[in-house]
């Protein structure tokens, strides 16, 4: 059966989205009423995600000033980021098992899609393709408590982020990630769990450009 989705949790997948592909960027405050317009939504739903999306880590709340995007500072984000690397090199040591020969193919074809985003400058695009990409071996681990924990901490610290001034850099960044995505997909169709954990782990380090 599919799970029901209120009118709060309405609201609360919008911001985060707006939070995630960067619409809505770190320490923007969030205007309810403009929510509850665009939504054509009460006040009571909308303030019910906002307090949501404040203890699941995306928004501040201040009294008197009222929510805005949460700031991670230095050492938040290396927590974050080891701990979701640790949990997404398990999940796709987890998922060698199942991968199939279409999976690995998908797999392929998102890197290949993010090199197209890349040499485009297709930055929304290239965040989305590489969210799906680590989805898909992650959804394939089956471990659902596993799945979640990653799904929770992604949504509050995974955020596009391509804001650099100098695009050369920027671009380059990117394809060196990329190509670490093609190796991570080899790995995988060679089942070499040990060189797969090394290589998840060191992939989600913090680079400058915070580009994953």
């Amino acid at each position: 059966m599919p799970k029901y989705r209120s009118l709060k949790d309405h609201v609360y997948d919008y911001i985060a989205q707006k939070i995630q592909d960067g619409t809505l960027l770190p320490n923007d405050k969030i205007n309810e009423a403009e929510i509850c317009k665009q939504l054509e939504i009460s006040r009571t739903p909308t303030r019910e995600a906002l307090f949501q999306l404040t203890s699941d880590n995306l928004l501040d709340y201040l009294p008197r000033r009222g929510f805005t995007v949460k700031v991670f500072d230095a050492k938040e984000k290396n927590d974050y980021s080891r701990i979701i690397g640790t949990l997404d090199a398990l999940a796709a040591v987890l998922a060698v098992d199942y991968l199939d020969a279409h999976d690995l193919a998908a797999l392929d074809a998102l890197v290949d899609r993010m090199d197209r985003d890349i040499d485009t400058m297709n930055f929304k695009g290239y965040h989305a393709n590489q969210y799906e990409f680590h989805a898909l071996y992650i959804r394939k681990s089956d471990n659902p408590v596993l799945i979640d924990m990653i799904a929770s901490l992604k949504n509050s610290f995974v955020r596009q982020s391509y804001s650099s001034e100098d695009k050369q850099k920027l671009t380059a960044v990117l394809r060196e990630v990329n190509a670490e995505h093609r190796n991570i997909v080899e790995l995988l169709r060679l089942k070499d769990k040990p060189k797969l954990e090394c290589a998840l782990r060191h992939h989600w380090r913090i680079i400058d450009t915070e580009m994953l």
